[in-house]
This record gives C-alpha cells, sequence and structure tokens, in this order.
C-alpha cells in the first residue's frame, strides 16, 4: 500500500491552539482558532504488515537515507525508544499508542521519498506521526477516521521529548481545515476553495529558538498578571479569533485578496502584541526586511510570519500563479533564499455522471420482455409522462453535471439512441401540440449530453462502472443508479446536496437514508462517527445487505434508534481511485455471490482516501419490483 501525508503550514491562529488550551483553567480566555492548508510536499512511503516488528527506512529532503530502523512489537520496547528521542522516536511513539489500544501484529515502512523540508514551520515530525498511525489504520482496518489518525499521531508524539503544538498534526487532512480549541476539546471544520490560490514559503536561512518563544509566552497564562499578559492574551484570544474566521470566510469565497490583506494585519498585530513578550526572537529582522521588500510587493496581496514566527519562515499569497513564480525568481535572485511553491488547490468540480442501464429486469418479467425497464413511464410533478431513465438524467444535468454515460447493452444502444437523439419522425411532430413540439427540441438538448458504453455480459454492478473507467477517465464522477428516481424535501434535488457534500470534504461521499433494521437485507449499510449530527458521517465500514445480527454488532450508529440504520440511498461522488480496486477484483476474479461488486471496492477507497456519508433530505424511489414500480408511480408525480 503506498501512502502519502502533506506537511502542514499555520495560515492563521499561530499560538492559539496552545493558548486556547488554557481554557481548562481559565474560562474567560478566548477559545483559540488556527486555519491551517496541507502542502505540496510531505512523505512517501510504501508499507506492508510484519508479523512481529516495526521496520522503518526513510530518505530526508536532503537525499540521505536513515535505517533501517527495526524494534519488536512490545510495549516496553517500543515506550523506551519513543522516550529516547530522534527520529525514530516518532514512529515508535505512534506504534506504542496503537498497540495499547489495539490488536495488532507490526508494520514494515519504506518511507521512500520525503520532498518536506525539516525544521522549517511545516511539522514533518507530525506527517511521520500521521503515517504510521495512517498505516496500522489501513493496514489493519481499524476503522479510524482522518480525525482518529490525528489523534494517534499526537498521542505518538507526546510520548517522545517532542512537546509539539496541537495543531501539528491537522496534516493528516489534505485539504485547508479550521481548528478550535477549547481546553482539552478539538473541533476541526474541513473547507474547499473555490479556485487555487497561490502561496510562496521562504525559508529565511536564519533561526529562532522556539522553546523560547514559547516558554516566554507561557508565562503570560492562564491569569494575566501584567500588561504584557494581557497584550499577548488580547491577540492570542479575540483578536486572532476574528482574524482567523475573517481568512476562513475569505478562503471559502476564494477571495485571494482579502486573505493576502488579513495576513498583513495579522503580522502587524502580532508584532504590537508579542514581540515584548520575547524580543530576542520574535523582532525577526530578516522575516521583516523579506516581508517588507520592494520588488515582491506589486506580485503578493500580503505575508506573514510561519507557525511560531521569528526567523524561521515567511509566507506569501501571490495575485496568481505568473506573480507566484515572479516572487520565486526574485527572492531566490536577490536575497539568496529558497522557496517552497504552495497551492491550495480548488476541488475539482464533478462533470460526469454514470448510470448504470444494462440490466434485463428480471424481477419484472414479462414487462421487462417488451420493455427495458429504464423506460418504464413514470409521471412527474408537472404531470408530464416520460420514461424513468429521462427523470435520472434531468436529475443529474439540473443539479450541474455536464456529461451523462449510460451502461447499456450494445443491442439496446438504438433503441435508447432513438430516444435521446432522433426527433419524431415528422407525421408524428406535427400531430403534438405546439408545447411538446418545443419540449422535443428540450429532448435533443438533453440527448447531446448523453454518451453509451456498453456492458455486454451482466457481470454485477462493480463490473457496470468498470466499463465506463475510460470515459470517465482521471476525475471525480456522480455515480446514480438506472431504476431509482428521487424528490427532495427543500430547494435543493438529492442529487445537488450529495454534491455539495463532496464539494464540503473533498473525498468520495456517498448518499444514506435511515432504514429500519427489517429492510436491511435489501441495501449496502454503513457505519461510522458523525461529523454533523444526522448528517454528515466519517464512514468507518460499508458491507453489502447485512443480516440483522452483523449490523446489530457492527453497523449501528450512536444517536440513531436502536433498530434503525444506515443505507445507501443510491446517489455516489466517487473518486477515480475506485477504478484500480475494480481492475483487481476483475483482474484477480474475485466475485461475491458470483458477480463482481461495487460495495467491497467502495470500503478499500474508503481505506486509502476516506469516505464520507451524507443523509439525503428527500425521499428514494424504486421502480425495480412491481410493487414499489406502483408505489412509484402514484408517489414520485405527487412528490
Amino acid at each position: 500500500m503506498k501512502l502519502f501525508v502533506p506537511g502542514r503550514i499555520c495560515l492563521f491562529g499561530e499560538h492559539s491552539d496552545w493558548a486556547g488550551g488554557h481554557r481548562r483553567n481559565n474560562a474567560a480566555l478566548e477559545k483559540g482558532y488556527t486555519l491551517i492548508a496541507s502542502t505540496n510536499q510531505g512523505v512517501y512511503a510504501e508499507v506492508k504488515p510484519h508479523p512481529t516488528c516495526l521496520i522503518l527506512r526513510t530518505t530526508l529532503s536532503d537525499g540521505t537515507h536513515h535505517g533501517p530502523y527495526s524494534l519488536p512489537m512490545e510495549g516496553s520496547a517500543l515506550l523506551a525508544e519513543a522516550e529516547k528521542g530522534g527520529f525514530f522516536s516518532y514512529a515508535a511513539g505512534v506504534a506504542y499508542q496503537i498497540l495499547t489500544n489495539y490488536r495488532v501484529q507490526g508494520l514494515e515502512i519504506d518511507n521512500y521519498l520525503t520532498d518536506l523540508p525539516v525544521k522549517k514551520g511545516l511539522s514533518s515530525s507530525a506527517a511521520i506521526s500521521v503515517l504510521v498511525a495512517r498505516a496500522f489504520n489501513r493496514t489493519y482496518d481499524l476503522k479510524m477516521t482522518t480525525r482518529g489518525e490525528m489523534e494517534y499521531a499526537y498521542l505518538g508524539e507526546t510520548t517522545t521529548p517532542s512537546r509539539c503544538g496541537r495543531m501539528d498534526q491537522g496534516c493528516a487532512y489534505q485539504q485547508p481545515i479550521l481548528m478550535t480549541f477549547d481546553g482539552d476539546r478539538i473541533d476541526v471544520r474541513e473547507l474547499s476553495v473555490p479556485k487555487d490560490m497561490h502561496l510562496v514559503i521562504v525559508d529565511l536561512g536564519a533561526g529562532k529558538d522556539t522553546r523560547l518563544i514559547l516558554n516566554q509566552l507561557n508565562h503570560c497564562y492562564p491569569f494575566a498578571e501584567s500588561e504584557l499578559d494581557e497584550n499577548v492574551q488580547h491577540y492570542l484570544g479575540p483578536l486572532s479569533a476574528q482574524i482567523t474566521q475573517e481568512a476562513y470566510q475569505a478562503l471559502r469565497d476564494g477571495d485571494a485578496e482579502t486573505v493576502g490583506k488579513l495576513m498583513t494585519r495579522a503580522q502587524m498585530e502580532f508584532d504590537k502584541h508579542l514581540i515584548p513578550a520575547c524580543p530576542s526572537q520574535l523582532t525577526a529582522p530578516v522575516l521583516h526586511k523579506v516581508l517588507n521588500y520592494e520588488p515582491i510587493q506589486p506580485y503578493i496581496w500580503g505575508g506573514k510570519g510561519v507557525g511560531s514566527q521569528g526567523d524561521g519562515s515567511a509566507q506569501f499569497i501571490a495575485r496568481d500563479e505568473d506573480s507566484q513564480q515572479k516572487v520565486i525568481e526574485i527572492i531566490e535572485r536577490d536575497l539568496k533564499m529558497s522557496c517552497l511553491k504552495l497551492v491550495i488547490e480548488a476541488r475539482r468540480h464533478v462533470r460526469k455522471a454514470v448510470i448504470p442501464a444494462a440490466g434485463f429486469g428480471t424481477r419484472l418479467f414479462p414487462a421487462s420482455k417488451a420493455m427495458k425497464k429504464e423506460l418504464f413511464p413514470v409521471i412527474d410533478s408537472d404531470g408530464r409522462a416520460k420514461p424513468a431513465i429521462m427523470a435520472i438524467v434531468e436529475e443529474a444535468v439540473n443539479a450541474g453535471i455536464e456529461e451523462v454515460c449510460l451502461i447499456v447493452q450494445s443491442g439496446d444502444i438504438e433503441l435508447f439512441e432513438s430516444f435521446f437523439k432522433t426527433p419524431p419522425r415528422i407525421e408524428h411532430f406535427n400531430k403534438l401540440s405546439k408545447e411538446n413540439q418545443a419540449y422535443c427540441n428540450y429532448l435533443l438538448e438533453l440527448g447531446s449530453r448523453v454518451t453509451f458504453v456498453t456492458q455486454d455480459v451482466q457481470e454485477g454492478f462493480g463490473h457496470a462502472v468498470y466499463c465506463t473507467r475510460e470515459w470517465v477517465g482521471n476525475e471525480p464522477f456522480l455515480l446514480m443508479l438506472g431504476d431509482h428516481l428521487y424528490s427532495s424535501d427543500g430547494a435543493d434535488s438529492c442529487t445537488k446536496q450529495v454534491l455539495d457534500a463532496y464539494a464540503q470534504v473533498g473525498h468520495s461521499v456517498v448518499g444514506l437514508q435511515e432504514t429500519p433494521i427489517e429492510e436491511l437485507s435489501n441495501f449496502g449499510c454503513v457505519t461510522g462517527v458523525w461529523k454533523e449530527e444526522s448528517s454528515m458521517l466519517s464512514v468507518t465500514e460499508i458491507y453489502e445487505k447485512p443480516d440483522p445480527e452483523y449490523a446489530m454488532e457492527h453497523l449501528h450508529v450512536d444517536g440513531m434508534d436502536i433498530d434503525y440504520f444506515l443505507t445507501v440511498f443510491g446517489i455516489y461522488v466517487l473518486q477515480p481511485q475506485i477504478f484500480e480496486f475494480l481492475e483487481q477484483n476483475i483482474t484477480h476474479n474475485l466475485r461475491e455471490r458470483g458477480e463482481f461488486q461495487l460495495t467491497s471496492c467502495l470500503d478499500e477507497l474508503r481505506k486509502v482516501d476516506g469516505f464520507s456519508g451524507y443523509i439525503v433530505k428527500g425521499h428514494r424511489f424504486d421502480i425495480g419490483l412491481p410493487e414499489e414500480y406502483r408505489q412509484t408511480v402514484i408517489g414520485f408525480r405527487n412528490a
């Protein structure tokens, strides 16, 4: 298994993680708010299980090799190594914490590439800690969420002599996050940006004493006993909170100019309030020389120090990609300082939808012998009769999808093309009302978005999806079912809700609904940990059609009625890596109930990339069974 963990950079709110932690002793203090982003650089590794040992080989950013380090997977040996300090201590500390709480064997980790500079405020030690936690989680399927991996990485690092900040392990998230620190409690809010933002990180080539900075600032807590204490608490409390939350909104809006102005303001307020607490480190002449260097000003929106501040690193937000390159050229040429290019990437828009429609419709025989079930008629809320597949395509297109792929049998292409691509014969067209004649143009426009891919041998849902791998390419895609219709309870359609959930979390999402235990055998079922109560779930297991006994033991979600579970609604947004797992199953002929299924591959995708579930506010209508089709004809019309 290959893993990547990025570094992290503190965009706003430095020091507020530990400052907010003092609320456990002084509730009058403001919560801490920190906005961090992952870097393009990080640690890369191949991992595999080992029966008895923890083994680590590593290559650092300067190209030097270390290891292999090896320890038996025994608590006393791991703890002793962690407490010694040094590079291997981080891996040993995390392994110790995992072994304390889980039954696991060992790991062999080959950290074959590290392009993340060490000791530059980018949390290189935290990245290694997260890497080890993630390796154990995914190798042994411990069903941790990303938050869980972050927590074990933190516990592991605190087992070592390192006294890292509480935010450092935020690198577990490969997107910007807002972290809130309230005593011992931490909240994490993920966010995405609508367009790329271009930053430059500058290695100032000077130095700072982080321990001295933290020691001096900590003297100002938990209660203010002087004007200096009050100034430090004011900046790290309400002032930093305001700036950081404004920056959070600016990032969500894609407003790079405002982010830059807030960086400049944050540095100004930091200097005013915090330099007096540790002037030897925070006066930072090198940092301020770079921040104020005149030749780069036309190319940046603003800048500030990084991490604990001082003469360690600086960050700038550039006006655009070309300006980013110009800033790097000027600083490297004039100031002889090395730079890193960081892009906070916009989440890729979901443009394509895949809809399987190649089944025979066995459960609707003999009607399905005369007509494909996807073409069975339904009546929409406007009273217009249409084939079910058209309602599904409309659902996708109206949610913003640009292209739709129908998976059909080769012998049925002409049938579907005749509906989506071919106008009525002229004698039939002339018999239509003027409204329906105009509607013909709408049908053709809708059909222009539809492409057909064939599945000539019906070997399961997973096989059908796999047939679209070349058409989908390397981009996220919407997956819907060809025999399900949807009706929203609100203004946003069911599909739009799931697409919006994907935009929020940035990884694969499955739409969910609450289902009583007696109906579980008809559905895929998921469990996990709430991100937002009764709305968004971090999925820890996906299981196909469980029996009640398994569901009660493994799949119940905290906070739900004891006899209700979360089942698949029939709308997914999937990352293209799903095709890798489908291909493995097909290549090795790994079947379930005689077919290549999707659910087990979804669970594998969950392990390597994360997966969220969204509780859809709406209803699903199934046309796959006679009685359900009858109810759909009635219910969909009135939805």
